[in-house]
């Protein structure tokens, strides 16, 4: 078995050490790019979302470096992602791929597959074995999280942001490089010590935005363009309301109650959103009220074209920007959108949050 999965902001490197510690070969897809993008697009349904057609980009990347199994959480409720499994296979089956899919469905959708596939993809024989494993794999990817929160936190208040990120895509680099758990932990551990001694500036008080909205949207860089680099480099705190971290603890380390900060989220969004709309949607209220109660600048909401749940959020976060006199800006990402439009936007957002600190009139631009 030769596993891949989707590229997703840091989780191929976690993953890659994960499975080269329980004995399984994995072929971590290769990072994003245009032509990933072109080659998804090409093979998918026109109007189907973004992550989508990244998605089958990647999979065919791994597939022609020798993967033969894929793996993919699942989902449930009014959202495309749970057909995401569905769709890719008769997708790569079309183009002549003879691929395996493990797919990680929610508890809630039934215990007896989720167990059968869990103990095939861990290697386990018994639930001893999958706890084992379990707690290694949430050490990497709380690490993994840990450093690119840092860096964010790091590029905002330094002297030189730059340094910050070749720190960062110097660790990327060598984390393809390396194998199994404990070496990639050296390696996380010298990446923090080096992002700990960058010069930051004294007495600066950052603009602090949150990035709400689907959780493919927020954590993949290729796909939003690299927000959190762009906002940083214009002195900007960046804190995402969703990280693989968050939503691990949430939806499994947590279950069944889920994480105390996700429940607050969506206490607070109750008022506007008494509902399950599928994907992310109550998440981003409840976090764009959270955010406004929190003392942050304001926030940005990150969606595919035609994300379902997000949409219906966008139409309630207009309400949640006048009752909390909150700037919040919507980005739609999809394969045409350009970065000069892109940056532009993000640019007058952030001249919008300065002028509103300053206690001069704002306009809501969502």
């Amino acid at each position: 078995m030769k596993v891949t999965f989707p590229h997703f902001g840091n989780v191929y490197i976690a993953g890659k050490a994960f499975f080269e510690e329980l004995g399984i070969e994995v072929i971590p897809p290769p990072k994003s790019s245009r032509k990933t993008l072109e080659m998804g697009t090409k093979y998918s349904q026109e109007t189907i979302c973004l992550p989508l057609k990244v998605m089958i980009g990647n999979f065919i990347e791994s597939i022609e470096k020798g993967a033969d199994t894929i793996l993919l959480t699942g989902s449930c409720g009014p959202c495309r992602y749970g057909f995401y499994s569905i769709l890719e296979k008769n997708i790569l089956e079309d183009l002549g791929y003879d691929i395996n899919f493990i797919v990680l469905d929610p508890i809630s959708e039934g215990i007896k597959v989720l167990k059968s596939n869990v103990y095939k993809l861990f290697n386990a024989q018994n639930i001893r074995d999958v706890v084992k494993a379990g707690k290694l794999g949430w050490q990497l990817i709380k690490k993994a999280d840990y450093i690119t929160d840092l860096s964010n936190r790091k590029r905002a208040y330094a002297v030189n942001s730059y340094e910050v990120d070749l720190i960062v895509d110097r660790y990327y680099k060598t984390a393809e490089k390396t194998f199994g758990a404990k070496e990639l932990m050296d390696l996380m551990d010298d990446t923090i010590n080096k992002l700990n001694k960058v010069k930051l500036k004294d007495k600066f008080n950052p603009i602090k935005i949150g990035l709400i909205g689907e959780i493919y949207t927020i954590i993949e860089p290729f796909v939003n363009m690299e927000i959190e680099r762009k906002l940083g480099h214009m002195g900007v705190l960046v804190e995402k309301s969703l990280t693989p971290t968050i939503w691990v603890e949430h939806h499994i380390k947590s279950y069944p109650f889920g994480s105390k900060t996700e429940r607050i989220k969506y206490k607070k969004a109750k008022p506007y959103l008494k509902t399950l709309v599928g994907g992310h949607g109550r998440e981003t209220v409840g976090s764009a009220v959270y955010y406004a109660e929190s003392g942050f600048d304001g926030v940005i909401q990150l969606l595919p074209l035609n994300c379902m749940p997000e949409i219906v959020a966008k139409s309630i976060l207009t309400t949640v920007s006048e009752d909390y006199q909150f700037p919040i800006m919507t980005l739609i990402l999809d394969e045409m959108t350009g970065e000069a439009g892109y940056m532009t936007r993000l640019e007058a957002f952030v001249d919008l949050l300065y002028r509103k600190r300053e206690g001069k009139q704002w306009k809501n631009i969502i």
